[in-house]
């Protein structure tokens, strides 16, 4: 298949693009500020809420390769299931940034309110905000009561002499902040108001807005290996090698750590960078996550192959005349100078997603610059263009054979993907 037509078939149906729904719905203080977003899954499951599906939508919140964040650095409400609340999924989370709301036991005893509450204590340890409805106020409930930072209280249900009296036990026994949820009227409103509550949910303010997530899903042989070498505590080299096989993976990997929820202080440009912030821990969760996300496996979709290929290739003619430091530069720059393809929108949204430095972002989207140059010959090496091949050459000062040579290297250690 020539260039043009893998280019051309891979923008319109991204095949290694994973789509699911969720919504989000703000939660804003009494100026209507907007202070965080519940999420809700609203992809179909046929099993409902549970452990699976809350580390699927947080998964997703933490990768989501759209052209708006789902929460941005607003905190983030989850609904929780029991069991999903002692998953490793949540160690991913930057907790101080996330309110775990808390379901209640249906027809609850003190012996088992007891029995959940050192999972609670633990999750209230790592930094997690703790919201719960209003049956938390009930006497059953009495030992959870104080790890409570919210208390939602659910209009649609509450009659208002009844969230009257709750309200003032609320504040006279309990330090958590309220929130009137499913507020649905201007009288709703302004009758929470009235009794002191500062917080708000429900339609009257906004409807839940869904939204279609995009997960760019790597091979399940990448992951399966990226997670066998973190088991071994493999160095960070052998590690990046897995990343440099798979733009999927290095993709989601440095999304991952860039996002606003992770909270970096600075802007991760390089592999080695991203698996050394996160560490061996959270990178071997991550790719366990991951592994649930993504779609059944088989080879790697021929867009992800040419993205791979052209990122070694860049790196091997870059080694002739430029730092190593560069060499990396480049071979991040012929990875990603297919996301356009591999996520389905134009390529200047597509890097905004992730941080990549000047030069590389030049040469991507003006072909300027060294690597710019670098990625029109590899382009031509790609189409068999001869005369843009010689152009190229020409002005890089490389010879034809040292060409070739690098671009069989390329193919070669791309195979090495389904060895």
């Amino acid at each position: 298949m020539s260039e043009q037509t893998i280019e051309d078939t891979a923008f319109a149906s991204p095949r290694n693009l994973s789509k699911g729904m969720i919504a989000r719905q703000p939660i804003v203080n009494g100026l209507q500020q907007i202070i965080g977003y519940e999420l809700f899954n609203r992809s179909r499951s046929p099993y409902g809420h549970t452990m699976a599906s809350d580390a699927t939508l947080i998964f997703a919140a933490l990768t989501h390769a759209g052209e708006e964040d789902l929460v941005g650095t607003k905190l983030m409400f989850v609904n929780c299931t029991h069991e999903g609340l002692t998953g490793e999924h949540l160690e991913l989370l930057p907790a101080d940034k996330v309110v775990l709301e808390i379901p209640p036991l249906g027809h609850a005893a003190v012996h088992e309110v007891a029995a959940r509450l050192p999972t609670l204590l633990a999750l209230k340890d790592q930094g997690f905000h703790l919201a719960f409805n209003h049956t938390v106020l009930e006497s059953v409930y009495s030992a959870w009561l104080p790890l409570a930072d919210y208390i939602k209280l659910d209009l649609s249900t509450l009659a208002p002499d009844q969230l009257t009296v709750l309200v003032k036990f609320a504040n006279r026994h309990t330090r958590a902040e309220l929130i009137a949820e499913k507020v649905e009227s201007a009288y709703q409103h302004e009758l929470g108001q009235r009794l002191g509550i500062e917080l708000f949910q429900g339609f009257w303010f906004a409807r839940p807005t869904v939204m279609q997530t995009r997960l760019l899903s790597p091979t399940q042989q990448s992951i399966i290996q990226l997670l066998t070498l973190v088991r071994e505590q493999a160095s960070t080299e052998a590690i990046e090698e897995v990343l440099k096989k798979d733009a999927a993976l290095a993709f989601n990997l440095l999304r991952l750590i860039n996002s606003a929820s992770f909270g970096a202080h600075r802007k991760i440009t390089s592999f080695k960078q991203a698996v050394m912030l996160l560490g061996l821990n959270k990178l071997f969760r991550w790719a366990a996550m991951l592994l649930t996300a993504a779609r059944e496996g088989g080879p790697p979709p021929a867009v992800g192959q040419t993205a791979v290929i052209r990122g070694r290739l860049m790196e091997l003619l870059a080694k002739h005349s430029l730092t190593d430091t560069d060499a990396d530069l480049a071979f991040i720059c012929g990875m990603f100078s297919m996301l356009d393809r591999m996520l389905g929108m134009p390529l200047p949204a597509a890097l905004a997603l992730i941080p990549v430095s000047e030069s590389v972002s030049a040469a991507l989207l003006h072909h300027e610059g060294i690597l710019g140059e670098l990625l029109i010959l590899t382009k031509a090496c790609e189409s068999h263009d001869q005369e843009q091949f010689d152009r190229s050459a020409c002005s890089l000062e490389l010879q034809h054979g040292d060409i070739n040579h690098a671009h069989l290297q390329a193919l070669r250690w791309t195979e090495c993907l389904s060895d």
